[in-house]
């Protein structure tokens, strides 16, 4: 290793740089119009807890390169940085240190943004926010009145997803497997009255908008987000219920089999079970529905458990065919899912045919498949067929069998074509303390009132701390009576707080408006700003937000659309999500020591390593093993690239059109394909063409021109520009060394020249049976009969074919010829 391989340090310059950005402020968003074209570069904001981890050193260096490059290219960008700073974490923490949950949360803010300037993330710090911040939620709480007003904000009972360990409701989104997505402990069901928004209204636009999101997003992600919403299509179906006046509504997508339903399931915690019940079957009923209450969405989902279930004594009629037909209450419906009761079509529902032979109820064949009786097979027949034993509608196909049996239903009045949805209104309302007060007051006289905009926010009390914030089964601030008891806005007269607080992906809906003005008054943001730089261009974030997250931005952002506010329908044009960082194809964690500290990583190798290895490991969107990271690999190459820099002889400004041409080809080849590359998010291929470059550069140096050529000054720029969206640091250091006094964040993208992209030869390669046998050096333009010519004309190959009989050529000109033999 030479000595100045050796002096180099990637940790020695940050400290160096870091002050020169503080003092340039080269990221700082430019107000109004500079005649610039915009870019809105944005990364799903942190959560307080801590101090940066790997997580964020993976997605932050990621949603740094769009920045970085746009800045390259000229534009004006925003690239802001806040923190989501509300939540249980902030809150529990406070519980066990005795304190207030904003001392831990901005203790833990101010360490991160610290980390933040380390790791040389492009932020315009000017636009800092965070969701705890009084200056922000009021209004989060100002647009829950809007949305209250429009019918879109409301409260009512039922059941709620109730997470024991953190004593608050969680909307069916924050379910996973049945437990509380935060703390991992199983769900129950609870009744209770909470808020909610009415995110159902908005199902359809929701995802015919998707069309707008295609090729700009993940189509993962928005398969994700099509399965959540679940849109079906089929006919709501009235039923007559023997002793009760009102007729029970079944929705169903196949109303062409309704001729084979033979029994009726009402989910076991639905109202309905319990307004019909038999009385001789109460006791047997209560039981049961007691035993379901203990069960996850995903157990009774299983395909995979035995049915249960307990008659309920009541009939309904088929409307069709006049049979009477038993009422079953199972754990396998849904009280959510259409009206909390199904027809029972056994022949061809595998659900409903594993309970009919349980239970000994009918099974009838409707939909001729050609298969086994599923009575006796046990298997139903899900397949299309012509229908039968269906009266007016045998022999039609399926479509022609659900219209003609749909319109039937209508004309007697007893059902009606409809649409259903997998998606619930969003259960907005938690009992925690450290969250947005919902801003409404309750009246005995006046019910239901809204705080005036001009009260605004309605802060949380400042003196609750350690033990006052335990959860306790309703939320801390219902015993503050200091803060809950006001007068009512209305009449004057004694009232109460809604002592709930807002979830917190309520904060994070809308934040990303707030950045386009965070110091406006007049509003959440200001519209014009807002349509300055808004939709965002890239999101950067991990794909667990597909369903949260992203659906209630696009929530939020087709409301303000109706309420005048913006011009468009969707908030983010484009969508880039990262992976993991695992170790040892583990996920990291404290507790079973699978750990890898940033802090440590970074004291060791510095944050240009860091920062490369994670680009350079594979397409963002992969897990990243660090195992199989070689940071130590990636600190040789930035060494390599700094000595470059001291070796080049030729002074700032030296025209390279006489330099070497070979080497020109190189580096405008590397421009032309880096610009490519980074542009489709392939960081780590472009990284590797850097890498290509420096090589060629390396060897111009030692072996060919020399160091004086313009060429390679030419190289030795090229590199550091490009390097800079991915090790700044060393990119900064190299373009001072290089003797350039402007950073080189404002040196300017390159442009390739397309004269030097085309190739004046490509090598070809001769192959016999799978071996490499010879390499021409042939013309990019060259024909596939020249090309085949010249390849069977090849002494090599005539040699290596040694008399044997040729049975096909094949020839992918320029590159390629492969020869078969016998």
């Amino acid at each position: 290793m030479s000595s100045d391989e050796q002096q180099y340090d990637p940790r020695a310059v940050q400290d160096k740089w870091q002050a020169r950005w503080a003092e340039l402020e080269p990221f700082k968003a430019a107000e109004g119009d500079d005649g610039r074209e915009r870019r809105y570069a944005l990364d799903m904001f942190p959560y307080p807890s801590g101090d940066l981890h790997m997580g964020h050193a993976e997605a932050f260096a990621i949603g740094d390169v769009p920045a970085r490059y746009w800045f390259q290219r000229g534009y004006n960008v925003l690239h802001p940085i806040g923190w989501d700073s509300f939540g249980l974490p902030a809150e529990n923490a406070a519980i066990k240190r005795d304190s207030h949950p904003a001392e831990w949360t901005y203790a833990n803010i101010e360490t991160q943004a610290g980390s933040f300037h380390r790791y040389a993330a492009s932020f315009d710090w000017s636009r800092r926010l965070h969701t705890s911040d009084p200056e922000y939620y009021r209004w989060t709480q100002w647009l829950f009145l809007r949305f209250y007003e429009r019918g879109l904000a409301y409260r009512k009972g039922g059941q709620v997803n109730w997470c024991p360990n953190d004593q608050t409701v969680l909307a069916n989104e924050q379910v996973v497997g049945g437990h509380c997505e935060r703390c991992g402990a199983l769900v129950e069901k609870r009744v209770l009255t909470q808020w909610y928004f009415k995110i159902t209204d908005y199902a359809d636009r929701l995802l015919d908008d998707m069309k707008q999101l295609e090729g700009g997003w993940p189509e993962r992600v928005l398969l994700m987000q099509r399965n959540w919403i679940g849109r079906s299509t089929g006919a709501d179906v009235d039923f007559v219920i023997e002793g009760r006046d009102e007729p029970v509504t079944v929705y169903t997508t196949r109303p062409d089999t309704l001729y084979g339903a033979t029994f009726m399931v009402v989910a076991a915690d639905a109202a309905l079970a319990e307004e019909i019940v038999a009385p001789e079957q109460r006791a047997a009923f209560e039981a049961y529905r007691d035993e379901v209450s203990r069960e996850s969405e995903i157990e009774r989902l299983s395909t995979e458990r035995e049915k249960t279930g307990v008659f309920l004594g009541r009939y309904a009629i088929n409307p069709v065919n006049g049979d009477r037909i038993p009422i079953w209450a199972s754990d396998y419906v849904l009280a959510e899912y259409g009206h909390g009761a199904i027809m029972a079509v056994p022949a061809h529902d595998q659900r409903d045919l594993d309970f009919a032979l349980k239970f000994g109820l009918p099974v009838r064949v409707v939909v001729e498949t050609g298969e086994p009786d599923p009575a006796e097979t046990g298997v139903a027949t899900a397949g299309d067929g012509a229908i039968v034993n269906s009266g007016p509608i045998d022999g039609l196909a399926k479509a022609d069998a659900i219209a003609r049996i749909t319109a039937l239903l209508a004309d007697k009045g007893l059902g009606k074509a409809a649409v259903n949805f997998r998606l619930r209104d969003w259960l907005v309302s938690r009992q925690r303390f450290w969250g947005c007060p919902i801003p409404i007051v309750h009246c005995p006289a006046c019910g239901e009132v809204p705080v005036p905009d001009d009260q605004l926010p309605v802060t949380l009390p400042a003196n609750l701390r350690g033990s006052d914030l335990a959860p306790k089964g309703t939320s801390p601030l219902a015993a503050a009576e200091d803060w809950v008891n006001v007068d009512c806005p209305k009449c004057g007269g004694a009232a109460k707080r809604d002592s709930d607080t807002m979830d917190t992906f309520v904060d994070s809906s809308w934040y990303y408006y707030r950045y386009c003005s965070p110091g406006y008054e007049d509003g959440p943001f200001d519209p014009e700003a807002v349509r300055r730089w808004m939709p965002v261009d890239q999101y950067t974030g991990g794909v667990e937000h597909a369903i949260l997250h992203l659906l209630y931005s696009r929530f939020f952002t087709k409301v303000l659309y109706d309420m005048g506010m913006v011009d468009f329908t969707e908030p983010f044009t484009r969508l880039l999500n990262q992976g993991q960082v695992i170790l040892n194809a583990k996920a990291m964690s404290k507790s079973t020591g699978n750990l890898v500290d940033l802090g440590e990583q970074i004291s060791e190798y510095g944050v240009d390593v860091v920062r490369l290895a994670m680009l350079f490991s594979g397409p963002p969107e992969d897990d990243i093993d660090w195992a199989d990271v070689s940071p130590s690999g990636m600190a040789k190459f930035l060494t390599r690239v700094h000595r470059i820099a001291t070796e080049v002889a030729s002074a700032p400004g030296a025209d390279p059109a006489g330099g070497d041409t070979a080497l020109r080809r190189v580096t405008h080849r590397t421009i032309d394909e880096a610009t490519v590359l980074v542009e489709a998010h392939r960081f780590n291929v472009a990284i590797a063409r850097i890498m290509t470059l420096v090589n060629a550069v390396r060897k111009a140096i030692d072996s060919g021109p020399g160091a004086g050529d313009p060429a390679v000054r030419e190289a030795a720029e090229t590199i550091t520009v490009l390097l800079s969206l991915f090790a700044p640091y060393t990119a900064e250091e190299a373009w001072a060394v290089l003797g350039h006094q402007a950073p080189v964040i404002r040196a300017g993208w390159p442009a390739a020249d397309p004269a030097l992209l085309v190739e004046e030869s490509v090598t070809c390669v001769v192959q016999i049976a799978g071996k490499v046998r010879d390499r021409l050096e042939v013309s990019p333009a060259i024909e596939t009969a020249e090309l085949e010519r010249q390849a069977l004309s090849s002494p090599k190959v005539q040699e290596a074919l040694g008399g044997a009989e040729i049975v096909k050529v094949i020839v992918r000109a320029p590159k390629i010829v492969n020869i078969v033999v016998r």
